[in-house]
């Protein structure tokens, strides 16, 4: 891990964000690349080319005293970090910036659907987690610690997700002591008996060349994906959850639906999203 993106907007949900990222840096020796969204008022736009040029670099003078305020932490002394500043509060920037940047994960900080200021809102996490082609890291509340003992990657073995949930055993190894692979069985039409779940673990296993001595799987039932990852975690005493997202449809990859998303709202626990 060597670059990772942290979208701020100054508040107490984004430097949560930010003091996991330098807790991640200290340990794997990368470097942070802090990005804030300049909203530019609509009023902008009506007026005059001078007037914009004002009004533009008085708001970029505030935004960069700001930002200087917010990164003078003690936990960022030793850390490489860098500031950018994009002009529109359009949250695929943050994609962008992280493909263009080669960065390997992006941080964010979330407040659910229980606040609605700012950029961290529940829905705008959402947009971030589903345009991002490189793993997300939500975080909702100040780090304990980033020494995770045990990750939770919820995955239907499916054979299209191989990739997706290779790339992120090899990621989540690097954060974890343990990843657990665990497979919510569903009731109605998704419902598989042990028989089919074994097999399909099997088919899974050997397709993707894994070494089944080196996995931990586990089976849970549950009404939901996200209830069935949820309690598993809390039961197991997990220190985060993960999840295959299918990207920019918001769908997970369990049988349709905005689990993805419901699991970013919902936990409390830290969500590491992957795009299938």
């Amino acid at each position: 891990m060597k670059k990772i993106i942290i979208p701020v907007d100054f508040s107490q949900h984004s430097e949560y964000a930010l003091e996991t990222g330098a807790a991640l840096a200290k340990q794997h020796n990368a470097e942070l690349i802090v990005m804030h969204m300049l909203e530019l008022s609509e009023s902008i736009f009506s007026t005059s080319d001078s007037e914009k040029s004002e009004e533009n670099a008085f708001m970029l003078m505030v935004t960069n005293k700001e930002f200087e305020k917010f990164l003078d932490k003690p936990y960022l002394d030793g850390i490489s970090v860098t500031p950018i500043i994009k002009h529109h509060k359009v949250l695929k920037e943050v994609s962008e910036v992280a493909s263009h940047e080669k960065a390997d994960l992006i941080i964010m900080g979330s407040r659910g659907h229980s606040e609605h200021d700012g950029i961290f809102t529940g829905s705008n996490t959402e947009k971030v987690v589903r345009y991002s082609d490189i793993p997300v890291l939500v975080v909702k509340s100040k780090p304990d610690s980033v020494n995770f003992k045990n990750i939770v990657l919820g995955c239907d073995f499916d054979e299209d997700s191989i990739s997706a949930v290779k790339n992120a055993i090899e990621m989540l190894n690097e954060l974890t002591e343990k990843v657990t692979l665990l497979h919510v069985n569903l009731p109605n039409l998704s419902f598989l008996s042990t028989d089919e779940i074994n097999e399909k673990v099997a088919n899974f296993i050997k397709l993707a060349q894994l070494n089944e001595k080196d996995l931990n799987i586990a089976f849970t039932a549950d009404h939901m994906v996200e209830d069935g990852v949820l309690n598993f975690a809390k039961r197991e005493g997990a220190d985060a959850v993960s999840i295959i997202t299918h990207g920019r449809t918001g769908l997970s990859h369990f049988f349709g639906g905005s689990i993805s998303e419901d699991l970013v709202n919902h936990s409390k626990l830290p969500v590491i999203t992957f795009k299938l």
